[in-house]
């Protein structure tokens, strides 16, 4: 049987994590003198790394000086309370036990900055055998940009048809297309199943369950 891999985006697919995210953009809003957000405006200013959240969040035509003190601040704020809130879906876990179980490589793509994205991965899958775990770096173009997914193959020495790429939005599944990888979007995330159509996904998750049924049948094709 030939290798199989999958990468995971992270926030909006393997964990909740909106809460605190909010929790701290808001604070940097509080503190600068600006209007807090609902919990719910932030699923739609996540997804594309932590300046973008930060642009979306900030009111339009502030300084470029101002989303720069921004950012440092949320990086701080989100720093000191990542976890406080942030859980893994259900379902989750009992995908990553069966589908490593059959020996499907896992790894990590997300825009959150690297620093945290291997925080989150230490802390929340600790006993899984994620392989690749990268998250924004200065060096490498964030999602929808491939390179991130096609360093990621070559490192496991697969062609990209050989990978499925599992994501909550449209940045991942016009990550998959750029990279030449099939693409899964999950419906438990942060943005519509109309969206992940719209950018046209190979199929779409209702549930973990589900998604694993989709992993062990790309598994097992030839």
């Amino acid at each position: 049987m030939k290798k199989k891999a999958a990468i995971f985006d992270l926030d909006g697919t393997l964990v909740d994590s909106i809460k605190d995210i909010a929790i701290s953009m808001n604070q940097v809003l509080n503190d600068l003198g600006y209007t807090e957000h609902p919990l719910d405006n932030y699923q739609q200013f996540v997804g594309d790394g932590a300046l973008m959240l930060v642009q979306n969040a900030l009111p339009l035509n502030v300084s470029e000086e101002t989303i720069n003190e921004a950012l440092v601040l949320f990086k701080k704020e989100y720093g000191d309370g990542r976890h406080l809130h942030s859980k893994v879906y259900d379902g989750i876990y009992d995908m990553l036990d069966t589908v490593t179980k059959n020996n499907l490589i896992i790894t990590v793509l997300s825009n959150k900055p690297h620093k945290f994205t291997l925080e989150f991965i230490e802390y929340f899958f600790k006993k899984y055998p994620f392989v690749e775990v990268h998250g924004q770096k200065k060096e490498v173009p964030k999602k929808p940009h491939p390179m991130g997914a096609l360093s990621i193959a070559k490192a496991l020495k697969l062609n990209p048809q050989e990978i499925i790429f599992v994501g909550d939005t449209p940045t991942d599944i016009k990550t998959a297309k750029s990279a030449g990888m099939r693409s899964v979007g999950v419906s438990w995330g942060y943005r519509s199943v109309e969206e992940l159509l719209a950018s046209d996904a190979d199929c779409i998750a209702k549930n973990p369950s589900d998604l694993t049924e989709i992993l062990l049948k790309s598994i097992h094709e030839r």
